[in-house]
């Protein structure tokens, strides 16, 4: 029997296709061996490639386009002027509709394209679906720009990523929006084009829900409660997405899920799918309901297994979500929200 379907709110499965030079057509196991000899932090132990998004049922998923310019290069990931960051994330797009030529995945940017791929799921095809988003806007040459990547198929947009952006301060930085961020800000409004609060500000993420009328989601953020550092949500900011009736994705990267986690230091053998589940639970107490959280896991998002939770080993273990929800008091219909219905409904709400 078909598992149950899983949407995966936030995988940068271009920019490891593309930086890391992974082969996602391919297993994940031949990735791992092909980088046996690869050294690097999260090397041979990948977790996500396609089919084992089949294999896991993760038939639809936010694909990022990825890169920064802060002024602060680093390599494969923040570049030295805006130009070279356009070019990257054209290239990402291109990726993608490279995918999409050879049949291995559909880019949905409306309702009809979305109801129809879930129709085609329902058939058995296990073709991916893609809903593309922009990991920080500083790809974007101008906030005039916006309408041209509209039109590409961008469909949500995280203003901001690690550092202060050309459009808004994100993780690590007090700053807030720029000039041209509040005019970002309204060009998404004007287009339609969901905003994404993850990794802004908290001078930002105010900013934001006080300067942007449309849609939210936060696709890949956890809890501050429980792990105390700018990265997460505090339980306010929480609060104000529920109230916008946005959905949280949760994330699986360790040191978002356990206080005092060390990257590169500390063994993720403590950390598992229960403490995800954790924060999910904080997320569903705060709204009163299961309404307004889901997965975003960034597997594979700068690390691997070594900084992932120890009992998953490939993305296809999202399935093992089921039985762990379900001895915490959810039922089933709790579980089908988490794991697609959420995503479903706040795309069906924006592109009403």
């Amino acid at each position: 029997m078909q598992p149950e379907l899983i949407i995966d709110a936030h995988l940068d499965l271009a920019w490891n296709a593309i930086q890391w030079n992974r082969d996602i057509t391919q297993s994940v196991y031949t990735i791992r061996t092909r980088e046996t000899n690869i050294e690097g932090k999260g090397r041979a132990v990948n977790t996500v490639a396609l089919p084992e998004m089949q294999a896991g049922n993760i038939s639809l998923c936010i694909a990022t386009l990825m890169g920064r310019n802060t002024g602060n290069p680093v390599p494969h990931l923040d570049f030295a002027s805006r130009m070279q960051t356009y070019g990257v994330a054209q290239g990402h797009l291109a990726y993608y509709r490279a995918l999409e030529h050879a049949g291995y995945a559909r880019i949905i940017t409306d309702l009809e394209q979305l109801n129809n791929h879930l129709t085609a799921l329902d058939t058995n095809d296990q073709t991916a679906g893609f809903i593309i988003s922009m990991e920080s806007a500083d790809a974007i040459l101008d906030p005039e720009q916006v309408s041209e990547w509209y039109d590409a198929g961008v469909r949500l947009i995280g203003p901001a990523h690690y550092g202060m952006g050309r459009y808004a301060g994100g993780t690590g930085v007090e700053d807030g929006f720029t000039d041209i961020g509040f005019a970002l800000l309204k060009q998404m409004e004007q287009h339609n084009i969901i905003l994404d609060v993850t990794h802004l500000s908290d001078k930002a993420f105010w900013q934001a829900l006080d300067n942007f009328n449309g849609h939210i989601i936060a696709s890949h953020n956890n809890c501050r409660a429980l792990v105390p550092h700018q990265r997460q949500f505090s339980d306010d900011q929480l609060k104000a997405i529920i109230e916008r009736d946005g959905v949280i994705g949760v994330a699986f990267d360790a040191w978002m899920l356990q206080e005092g986690w060390i990257k590169e230091v500390t063994s993720n053998k403590s950390v598992t799918l229960a403490t995800v589940a954790d924060h999910i639970d904080h997320i569903c107490q705060l709204a009163g309901n299961t309404d307004h959280v889901g997965f975003g896991s960034d597997l594979d998002g700068g690390f691997g297994r070594e900084q992932s939770p120890s009992d998953l080993n490939t993305i296809a273990d999202l399935q093992n979500f089921k039985p762990l929800l379900s001895d915490r008091g959810y039922s089933d219909a709790d579980i089908t929200a988490i794991f697609s219905g959420n995503w479903i409904r706040k795309f069906n709400e924006a592109w009403a």
